[in-house]
């Protein structure tokens, strides 16, 4: 089984390839580039050092969100178009369990979060059972992150936060929740294509025409234009 792991949620773009579960290759970057103009290239570099070919591939895993909705799209577009054409399975995982495992021999809470601007995070709280396998402990939400906190104060253990984006919201996170609050200061705040394909061999593949985008919250736009709707609708 060789799967291609693929996750360009957010400004991190991640790749890997996986045989037999064990990791060959994976190349990560946390730059500001347009995640369209690198995806392609890197996997043909990826395959290319392995010695590879697309036609070698068995499954595609990929991070469907949340995140940014353009990063989003990239990933899964490009995904979903390599698993129509070679004609192999394709597995979805949130981008927020994926980074989760990052915190996998955390002793406490694991809370991975994405920054959503306006104060507002992308978030859900997980715990590892067994060193092996993170659990949710609630659901993933898109949420102030100061609403956020007040529902992690209310817990008795430590939380750790793993994200790129930590510094926007450390001083907050610290200020509410005092020592509960936990950062490492190794660099595992990006997400792992490698632990993305791992996870995605624990799962079933997804039904590739109704795979969606994970967004958590309508598009700017598309909310503009229900609310434009509903006023609409209230004027008739």
């Amino acid at each position: 089984m060789i799967v291609l792991a693929i996750d360009t949620s957010n400004q991190p773009m991640t790749i890997a390839l996986m045989k037999e579960e064990q990791l060959l290759a994976e190349y990560t970057t946390d730059i500001k580039k347009n995640h369209s103009v690198q995806l392609m290239p890197a996997i043909n570099q990826l395959l290319a050092d392995c010695k590879m070919t697309p036609q070698d591939l068995d499954l595609i895993a990929v991070g469907h969100g949340p995140g940014s909705f353009t990063g989003v799209r990239i990933g899964l577009t490009t995904a979903k178009t390599l698993a129509w054409s070679l004609s192999i399975p394709i597995v979805a995982v949130s981008s927020l369990e994926v980074l989760s495992y990052n915190g996998v021999f955390f002793n406490g809470l694991v809370c991975p979060f994405f920054d959503a601007r306006r104060g507002q995070v992308y978030t859900g709280l997980y715990q590892a059972e067994g060193f092996e396998k993170m659990v949710p402990v609630k659901d993933e939400v898109n949420v102030l992150m100061s609403d956020w906190l007040e529902v992690l104060r209310a817990t008795e253990e430590s939380v750790l936060f793993i994200s790129s984006q930590a510094s926007i919201h450390k001083e907050k996170i610290e200020e509410v929740l005092g020592e509960k609050a936990v950062f490492s200061s190794l660099p595992v705040h990006l997400p792992s294509a490698g632990m993305l394909a791992s996870i995605a061999l624990t799962k079933e593949p997804t039904s590739l025409h109704e795979l969606t985008p994970n967004y958590l919250r309508l598009a700017e736009a598309e909310a503009k234009w229900l609310e434009s709707q509903k006023g609409h609708q209230q004027s008739e």
